[in-house]
């Protein structure tokens, strides 16, 4: 009974989005006495993050991942190369997969602050995957939602993540590292797996950004299921909460019946409304109700800093953190994050006030 009880305890802090999704799904169709429609765009959306989170997985289990990260270990100015390469890896690979790569290799080098190292490459992470489309999957449903050229996305979040590009390096300098030890790079695939997930990858991308079309990402499919079923294990329960989330947010704007005219409503909103339910899903319900993408681009990007709960990566770093057997102080690890989080929370919403005042 008890071992029940711990299972289902660890499941509902696992899965809390999932539970939190389908729970207001099932509330918003009881009440309005309908089940949500879902479009073409919203299963493409879906079946694109499914063939990236595939091509991902398969580039993690072939050893290219962890090989890169090993290589940005040696030599000087550790702290600096490791926040530099979260912030350019999570444009490619997302947020959330960038930090499982770094911070692991983080918590086995001799860094001094190593808990403020962690909070900082969780900011990077942030930062650098809000300026590609394809970057944390927000941003992949607002690009196709509101049918945005990679231009037009890109210069509309530039300032946003290059600011925080300096602040970061800026940052990095307070962190003293070097380097005492080399660690083996364990590969599961032959080497030619890398070059084979690496061109599967760009093919979703290209997918991601309309130069090929969707059902390229069935080669994806079609790949593992012949060669490597283990790169199949994804997060299911994030696709399912996304899936849960588009049906939820179509209720609610069945319920509401209006629009947030003003672009800095629809930001504040936004950013706020991410503390509590995660960027992820503020962006899904928020773009039923505006056509101000740039605001809730921007909103739900700054979001993702603060509380815990603001992105699915800041979940991610904390959770790596603290239970790695080399780490103490949990509470004060969460007051640090927190501090941190918060301070980047509002440097991002003074930064697109003065942008907007500018422009």
């Amino acid at each position: 009974m008890v071992k029940i009880q711990n299972a289902l305890f660890d499941f509902i802090l696992k899965e809390w989005l999932l539970i939190a999704a389908a729970s207001g799904l099932v509330l918003t169709s009881v009440y309005s006495r309908r089940l949500p429609n879902y479009s073409k765009q919203e299963m493409q959306i879906l079946f694109l993050l499914f063939a990236l989170f595939v091509a991902v997985k398969g580039l993690e289990r072939s050893g290219f991942l962890s090989r890169l990260s090993q290589n940005i270990e040696k030599g000087k100015a550790i702290s600096l190369k490791l926040l530099v390469a979260t912030f350019f890896l999570s444009m490619l690979i997302t947020n959330d997969v960038a930090l499982i790569v770094i911070v692991p290799l983080t918590l086995t080098v001799n860094v001094d602050r190593k808990d403020i190292l962690v909070i900082l490459e969780a900011l990077a992470a942030n930062a650098g995957s809000a300026l590609t489309p394809f970057g944390n999957p927000q941003n992949l449903f607002i690009y196709w939602y509101y049918g945005l050229s990679p231009a037009e996305f890109i210069l509309a979040i530039a300032p946003f993540s290059f600011v925080f590009l300096a602040l970061l390096v800026v940052s990095s300098f307070i962190v003293k590292a070097k380097n005492t030890r080399q660690h083996p790079t364990a590969l599961e695939h032959g080497g030619n797996a890398s070059y084979i997930y690496g061109v599967l990858l760009i093919i979703v991308l290209l997918a991601v950004l309309r130069v090929l079309p969707i059902s390229v990402g069935f080669l994806v499919i079609l790949y593992v299921l012949l060669f490597d079923r283990k790169s199949l294990h994804v997060d299911y329960a994030l696709l399912l909460s996304f899936y849960f989330f588009f049906g939820l947010a179509e209720n609610l704007k069945t319920l509401l019946a209006t629009e947030m005219r003003h672009s800095g409503h629809i930001f504040l909103f936004s950013a706020l409304v991410s503390q509590f339910m995660s960027n992820v899903p503020a962006a899904l319900l928020f773009a039923k109700f505006t056509m101000h993408w740039k605001a809730l681009l921007w909103g739900t990007n700054v979001g993702g800093f603060g509380g815990l709960f603001g992105s699915l990566a800041n979940l991610i770093a904390y959770k790596l953190y603290i239970t790695n057997e080399n780490t103490n102080k949990p509470i004060l690890f969460t007051a640090k994050f927190l501090l941190l989080g918060y301070a980047a929370f509002f440097i991002g919403i003074g930064l697109f006030f003065v942008l907007e005042k500018i422009y």
